[in-house]
């Protein structure tokens, strides 16, 4: 296993892994959490690719948010689940990158440039919002239980958000493999099947004090961290986009019929068909521009950097990445249902799975509220209002 160096070995890399991820990503769609998908996800972890953002005073390339969104939209292409499987593990790099302690770097980013992912446990049931944490930690040792945890199941670490002795938000930096932990497979989802984001149950797991990250703080001064996580599931959705045109493309050349309409008006094939040419012509722009806007936050963030100058330098990349995960969202969505327009019912058998484009966009698309992006964006716009400073935007 080899990290990755430049951003053409990474590219290079990623369409390797796509390569290997295709031909099972519709039985993985299929399977769901009743399979959980280890060939695909050693895969991933051999690709080197999961230590292409650790820092090069840590040892690694240090490569940045230009090449972290291309990989992850020519992995999401092949199979969306599997490309969000690492989200929170890069996420995970940058915070640990810039608010870690020696310890938690040294041993963590050792783990990653070996291959090992790192997992999240931060998001709950039962409470106000997601984030409205019961999770504790009373001397020294962490319980709660959490939900959507995705990556979890299979890493090396998990990242546990939890309030500690005095309150204060952190993070817990635990070994999957440590007593006290157990991650169950109870995932059961319209799309993003194979991510098998389940349960996560902490019971007195013992939390080393190098191994605690101050979490709050990363909120408290102006960050980039959040709209570097966020970059990686606009990526996701642009790559599900892209998937959808692949295949309305194979479809329509190698199996659909023209309609009968079609054949009345003298089109001999489905591609002949103007209303065909025109919703694929339409479809194939928009997907362009999703694949354009995405690339153009990324180069924002490069830009802007892992620790920006001050709060606008900040938004500036929050509402560019914001933008391209609004759009791409509905992007995705409107090509996972345009396919089946163009290609016709035939199109719509099991056997294909096609579905599963529309399903995965419309799974991972309400991550977070699209309309709240957009507001944020026009707010910036309209008043001048910089955007709430947080991991969602």
């Amino acid at each position: 296993m080899v990290v990755p160096q430049t951003h053409d070995e990474a590219v290079t890399a990623a369409h390797r892994l796509a390569a290997v991820l295709a031909p099972g990503a519709i039985q993985r769609d299929r399977d769901g959490a009743e399979v959980v998908p280890y060939e695909a996800l050693a895969a991933l972890d051999d690709s080197g690719l999961l230590g292409i953002t650790v820092p090069v005073s840590d040892g690694g390339p240090g490569l940045g948010p230009r090449t972290l969104g291309e990989v992850a939209r020519i992995v999401a292409a092949a199979d969306p689940a599997i490309a969000q499987v690492p989200q929170s593990h890069f996420l995970l790099v940058d915070v640990l990158a810039v608010h870690a302690g020696p310890e938690a770097r040294k041993r963590a980013f050792g783990d990653v440039l070996a291959g090992r992912r790192l997992g999240n446990a931060f998001a709950e049931r039962g409470g106000q919002h997601a984030q409205d944490l019961r999770t504790r930690i009373t001397d020294g040792l962490l319980d709660g239980v959490k939900y959507y945890t995705t990556g979890a199941l299979t890493s090396a670490w998990i990242a546990v958000s939890a309030l500690d002795e005095t309150g204060r938000l952190v993070l817990a930096l635990v070994p999957r493999a440590a007593e006290g932990v157990s991650v169950d497979t109870d995932w059961d989802m319209l799309g993003q099947r194979a991510t098998i984001s389940g349960t996560a149950t902490f019971r007195r797991v013992p939390v080393e004090a190098g191994l605690r990250v101050d979490y709050a703080g990363a909120y408290e001064v102006p960050q980039q961290i959040g709209a570097r996580a966020q970059l990686v599931h606009a990526a996701i959705e642009v790559g599900i986009a892209g998937a959808a045109l692949r295949d309305a493309r194979s479809y329509l050349r190698e199996k659909a019929r023209p309609s009968t309409e079609a054949v009345r008006s003298g089109a001999a094939a489905a591609v002949d068909d103007p209303h065909v040419r025109h919703r694929y012509g339409r479809l194939a722009t928009r997907v362009r521009a999703a694949e354009a806007l995405l690339d153009s936050a990324a180069r924002t963030l490069e830009e802007v950097g892992l620790i920006p100058a001050d709060a606008e330098a900040a938004a500036r990349g929050s509402l560019a990445v914001a933008a391209a995960k609004a759009f791409g969202s509905e992007v995705a969505l409107e090509a996972g249902s345009e396919l089946f327009t163009m290609c016709g019912t035939s199109s719509a058998a099991a056997k294909y799975d096609l579905d599963r484009h529309w399903r995965n966009a419309r799974t991972h698309s309400v991550h977070d509220p699209m309309d709240w992006k957009y507001a944020h964006i026009a707010a910036y716009e309209l008043a001048d209002r910089l955007p709430p400073n947080h991991g969602q935007l």
